[in-house]
């Protein structure tokens, strides 16, 4: 079975559109809004040592893989997995090494645009100068306030969802490809005049040796296994995004090399946000480790005092918003390929279809954060007690389905593609292949198995 079945949804136009777009699919919420503040509460710079080598040991050798089937199969991710178990000879179940993908990508979407419809009605508020002359106890109120205003969520989530059906619909070149082309160079260029901009009026120096000084007193080994996690969730693994974002990439470009580039790049951008809100967050003698909050409590108390905040504020949200909605398009695309795929839509309509489907998906969440009764209960599912159903689609998606997702693409691609198929598509030197196969069936799996025992509870 040849690699060169062409893809009906058509090919990126080049090696770099098809990097800046897997790039902006990985980059998201997790690099600018997690990753700093998961970092803070875990040590700094011993952290993200160990987040750098994990992403060498880990993620690349998973978005590799999972960029090789896509390429190979040239269908949606379910698709994709179920021709190439039919091309080793292996049980049809393993074409669930697809499907996991794309339903785990299409449920954390479901609470995602949830989220990212905060980032949007953040550029409001900081525009309007609503964070002015407020403590930091006020705006956690305001926070509070808004997060649980069941009609302020349902609006801004439509407008997330929207926007990213109208993209997906215009099809490969003419949405996604158009999207991507200026959303990443304005997302990179917003990160870097802010980190300069941040480290020239903050505090750099400390902010430097947080980051960089590593100090393994402060890591536990709870600390380690949730950079390897971060990591391996960082780049989008696991929910069919690199799969499908695979199965455009044009038969004449290296895997090997692009996966690298778009390892670098997404690790480049956490860092880079992180040296956006320490040296401010230094800067104000606010709290390193402060959580989940860092973002939309904490940074605006920064914006309110520092010079030039009331410009910085409304441009952060942007940015913010920008990276949310690269990664919302990339997990629509799987569901709309696999609609006019399998059930003959066009795009339109695919697109019409799955964003009804995702948007009353999304107000489990939206209710959840309301407080609504009929969303609320306590369980205890897989090692997490839950209490509404945004934490149970929360703890299904990332503590459950991606590392499985993950292990199923590292076991198949290892232990059960043929050989001359990944040597085909790989196409790369015999010590890169040596290397990449031996994370892949050794270290990746066994990794991926811990953070997933670390996940539920059991380590």
């Amino acid at each position: 079975m040849s690699q060169r079945r062409p893809s009906v949804h058509g090919q990126w136009s080049s090696r770099f559109t098809f990097i800046i777009a897997a790039t902006g699919a990985a980059v998201g919420l997790g690099n600018i809004w997690k990753f700093p503040y998961i970092m803070g509460q875990n040590g700094g710079g011993a952290f993200v040592l160990v987040y750098l080598l994990a992403i060498l040991l880990i993620g690349l050798p998973v978005l590799m893989a999972e960029v090789l089937m896509g390429k190979r199969g040239r269908q949606s991710p379910g698709l994709s997995a179920r021709i190439l178990a039919l091309e080793a000879n292996a049980h049809p179940y393993w074409q669930l090494t697809g499907w996991i993908g794309l339903f785990a990508g299409f449920l954390i979407l479901s609470f995602y645009s949830v989220i990212a419809g905060w980032a949007f009605a953040y550029v409001g508020k900081a525009a309007t100068g609503e964070f002015a002359g407020k403590s930091a106890t006020e705006l956690g109120q305001m926070f509070g306030q808004f997060s649980t205003d069941s009609s302020n969520l349902l609006l801004w989530t439509t407008v997330v969802i929207v926007t990213t059906c109208a993209v997906v619909a215009r099809g490969l070149k003419n949405g996604l490809e158009r999207a991507v082309k200026w959303m990443m160079p304005a997302l990179y260029l917003l990160l870097v005049g802010m980190a300069i901009y941040a480290c020239l009026t903050g505090e750099f120096l400390q902010a430097a040796r947080f980051m960089f000084y590593p100090d393994f007193s402060k890591l536990t080994m709870n600390g380690v296994l949730i950079a390897l996690g971060h990591a391996f969730f960082s780049l989008s693994l696991a929910s069919g995004v690199m799969m499908i974002y695979g199965a455009y990439l044009p038969n004449n470009v290296s895997i090997v090399r692009t996966s690298v580039w778009i390892a670098l790049a997404d690790t480049s951008v956490a860092l880079i946000a992180a040296m956006v809100i320490y040296p401010i967050v230094f800067s104000q003698g606010l709290d390193a480790g402060q959580g989940p909050g860092l973002i939309f409590v904490t940074l605006p108390v920064a914006f309110t005092t520092m010079p030039g905040g009331a410009v910085l504020g409304p441009i952060f949200f942007i940015m913010l918003v920008l990276a949310a909605f690269t990664s919302t398009i990339a997990m629509m695309e799987s569901v709309v390929a696999w609609l006019v795929e399998s059930k003959g839509f066009n795009r339109v309509p695919a697109a019409l279809l799955g964003g009804v489907v995702l948007w009353s998906l999304s107000l489990l969440t939206v209710f959840s954060f309301s407080g609504a009764a009929w969303s609320q209960f306590d369980f205890h599912f897989i090692g997490k007690d839950v209490h509404n159903f945004f934490e149970f689609i929360d703890h299904l998606t990332s503590d459950i389905l991606l590392p499985l997702g993950g292990l199923s693409v590292a076991l198949f691609t290892g232990w059960v593609m043929k050989r001359h198929a990944i040597e085909e598509e790989l196409n790369t030197t015999p010590l890169a292949y040596t290397i990449w196969r031996f994370c892949i069936r050794w270290f990746t799996p066994v990794a991926i198995v811990a953070v997933f025992l670390n996940l539920v509870g059991v380590l």
